[in-house]
Formats: structure tokens, C-alpha cells, sequence
């Protein structure tokens, strides 16, 4: 699944009260927990489709949601804490240095803000007006890698120059040239690969920027890219790191990230509305511990488990065929792509998921390349949805069947 292709809820967690009673007396009971979403008739759902940003991404695990409850109830500056959760996310992704930022977006506004300032506070005020500063304005992208994310880096001021060869970005280099932008998920389609990317970037002495936004799993990204070479490394935080939605992670060389953090809130600046509080970088500190430290083998097998129970059920159907796909890049992780004979479902895939969604529970899933398809993504489910999904797609393609 591609990561933000759709423009791609969050259960709140009781306050547990009690105290400690004599021998005999009646003991405390927990509050009951408020939910928000039904006092507020809000819809919430069966994520059967992925970590899309207007589905709210993922959902914190209880190790998160305490990372963020517990350090809500101290006062720290809010330098040292990215100071010292820098620190420690540097060291687990093998980079230099490391912030946490308003999401992958804001990684990348606030990555080029610091490629283009340096530690100067008086080009920091000048930004997103680049005319006459003496700060260079241009960034080279691949053709291919411009599909809507890459408008982040214009948010600085700088103007994106389209190149498709290794000779047109030779060409396009000039003095105004800034940075090489490249997004990972786009490639496999892009002629000029990682390693050549770098290569130019060095020849010509320009920083290199990677978006890897949804590029985890696997595990190993989370370093690979930084190894490998990348000046810096935008990541998303609350896809399947499943941190905070409104977090994510910039991390490369130290200098860099020391001028991005002089163009970051608290200062003033270009960046200062992409303010990321304590708890969310606590929380996204929690998130990225938790998930370097998951058995990833056997979470795989239980995505596997999860799929083949919707796959035996959809099957059952006549005219039903299934397909497992796992895309090389961007939300690596297994999916069920569904199709039907359109004569034996009189159904579309858009329909399909129409009569999911406004059944009961609600399930989101995805429509899929032909029309009668879907696509089915496991890995936000929690523990038995995969049963529910399962039974209700076999209940409305059996339903179509028989209209």
C-alpha cells in the first residue's frame, strides 16, 4: 500500500483511581472510562485499510499512551527534551544526530530550513523569502518523486527542479542549487537509484535528503539510509512505529540537525506552528523503543495468520479469487487483494466497502485497481478483527451474489 495515495480512532485509556483501605472497607473501583467518540457521535471503525492520515494513521499501544500520560505531568524545557531524546534516537537509528518534528512533513520543511540557514539567526528570519539573502533557492528532484510530498521542501521558499536523467540533473546543478530530494517509496520507477543519488551529491558537494515516511517495516530502515549515507532522513511516526500521529522523526548529520533545530520551535521562524510538545516527544521516543525491540519475525507470521483467515473465509464465495501482496517499498507488510466475476458479485469495490462501512461494526477498507477489487491490509487490526472482516466480506459478496 502507498503511503499518503487517498489523502491515507484512538481509544482513550481509563485513569485508574484507588487507594490504598483498611482491613474491611469497601475498596475504590476504577472511574469509568469516558468515550469521547460516542458522547460525540463520531464514527470509529475496523482498520482493514492502513495507515492513512485521514484514518488517523495507527494506534499507540499502552506503552506509548503511558510515555505520554507520565511525562504530562512534569514542567521541562523543551530543549532538553529534544536534547536528550535526540540522543537516544541517533543511537538506535545509527545517525549523528536526531530530532523529533511535526510528522514526516514537517521533518522535511524543517530539514531544508537548516540546509539552507546553516547556524545563521539572521537567514532564520529571512526564510521563506529567499531573494537577495545570498542563500541558495533551488532543489533538484526526479520527475517521478514528484507526486505532492515533495511541495514540503517549497514551504522554505525554494523553487523544485524537475530532472528525469543522471545528464539533466548534471545540467540542472548550479550555484542556486541547495539540496538532491529523494523519495524512497518512488525508487523503483525513478532512473536514478540510491547509490547514484548519493554519488552525484557528493561530486557536487550538495546535501542529500530522503523521505522514508511509511518505509517501516523492515526494522533495519530505520538505519539503513542513514549508513548508507544520506544527509538526512525524514521519517513519519505514526504509521507502523505507531507513535503519535502528529510525530515523526529527522535524523542525519549534526550540523544539519543543529541549524534544522535553530529553525524549529520554541524559535521563532518559518517552522514555529509545527510545534511538537513534550509528550509528544516523549511518546515518539516510547514508540521507536518499543517497535526496535519487537520479535518483527513473529509479528510477520501473524500478519500472515490474519490474512489467511479473510483469505479461507472470501474464498469460499463462488467467483471469489484472492491474491497475497506485499509491496517491495512503503508499507512493506502483507495484504489480501480481493476480485470477483463482476456476473457472479453485481457489486463495484467502491460499493463494497460503501456496505462496509456503514454496516455494523464499521470496517474501512480499500478499492483496488480494477473495479471489482479491493485490497485488504491486516496489520492495523487488533487482536479477533481479522474474524470480522473475514465474516463480513463473505456476507456481502455472497449478498451481491445472490441480486
Amino acid at each position: 500500500m502507498k503511503r499518503r495515495d487517498l489523502v491515507k480512532g484512538f481509544t482513550l485509556l481509563p485513569l485508574v483511581g484507588g487507594s490504598t483501605v483498611s482491613l474491611g472497607a469497601p475498596v475504590a473501583t476504577s472511574a469509568a472510562e469516558r468515550d469521547f467518540f460516542k458522547e460525540l457521535g463520531i464514527r470509529v471503525f475496523i482498520n482493514a485499510a492502513g495507515t492513512y492520515t485521514f484514518m488517523t494513521a495507527s494506534l499507540m499501544p499502552p506503552e506509548v499512551v503511558d510515555a505520554i500520560r507520565v511525562s504530562a505531568k512534569q514542567f521541562a524545557i523543551l530543549d532538553d527534551v529534544q536534547d536528550k531524546v535526540g540522543e537516544q534516537i541517533a543511537k538506535i537509528c545509527k545517525a549523528e544526530a536526531a530530532m523529533v518534528t511535526a510528522g514526516c512533513w514537517s521533518a522535511i520543511v524543517i530539514g531544508m530550513a537548516g540546509i539552507l540557514t546553516g547556524m545563521d539567526d539572521k537567514k532564520v528570519a529571512m526564510l521563506p523569502f529567499l531573494e537577495g539573502t545570498g542563500m541558495k533557492s533551488e532543489v533538484i528532484v526526479q520527475k517521478s518523486h514528484a507526486n505532492g510530498y515533495h511541495m514540503a521542501l517549497t514551504n522554505t521558499g525554494v523553487k523544485v527542479i524537475i530532472v528525469e536523467t543522471t545528464d539533466e540533473l548534471r545540467k540542472a546543478v548550479n550555484e542556486k542549487t541547495a539540496c538532491l530530494w529523494f523519495l524512497n517509496r518512488e525508487a523503483p520507477v525513478g532512473s536514478i537509484k540510491h547509490e547514484e543519488w548519493l554519488t552525484l551529491g557528493k561530486e557536487f558537494g550538495i546535501p542529500t535528503m530522503i523521505d522514508i515516511a511509511a518505509d517501516v517495516p523492515p526494522v533495519e530502515n530505520l538505519w539503513r539510509f542513514n549508513e548508507m549515507g544520506f544527509d538526512l532522513v525524514c521519517i513519519s511516526g505514526g504509521k507502523a512505529l505507531l507513535g503519535p500521529q502528529s510525530a515523526g522523526i529527522l535524523m542525519g548529520k549534526k550540523n544539519l540537525i543543529a541549524a534544522a533545530r535553530l529553525n524549529a520551535p520554541p524559535r521563532s521562524g518559518i517552522a514555529r506552528g509545527q510545534k511538537v510538545n513534550k509528550e509528544e516527544i516523549i511518546g515518539m521516543y516510547a514508540a521507536l523503543d518499543r517497535y526496535v525491540k519487537l520479535d518483527h519475525a513473529k509479528e510477520w507470521k501473524e500478519w500472515e495468520q490474519k490474512i489467511a483467515v479473510i483469505d479461507d473465509a472470501v474464498k469460499k464465495v463462488k467467483g471469489v479469487k484472492t491474491e497475497v501482496i506485499v509491496p517491495p517499498v512503503a508499507n512493506h507488510t502483507p495484504s489480501l487483494k480481493i476480485t470477483w466475476e463482476p456476473t457472479v458479485a453485481k457489486l463495484t469495490g467502491e460499493e463494497l466497502g460503501k456496505r462496509l462501512r456503514t454496516g455494523s461494526p464499521s470496517i474501512e477498507i480499500v478499492s483496488w485497481e480494477e473495479k471489482e477489487s479491493v485490497k485488504v491490509t491486516v496489520f492495523m487490526l487488533k487482536a479477533g478483527e481479522d474474524k470480522i472482516v473475514a465474516q463480513r466480506l463473505k456476507e456481502e459478496l455472497e449478498k451481491a451474489g445472490k441480486a
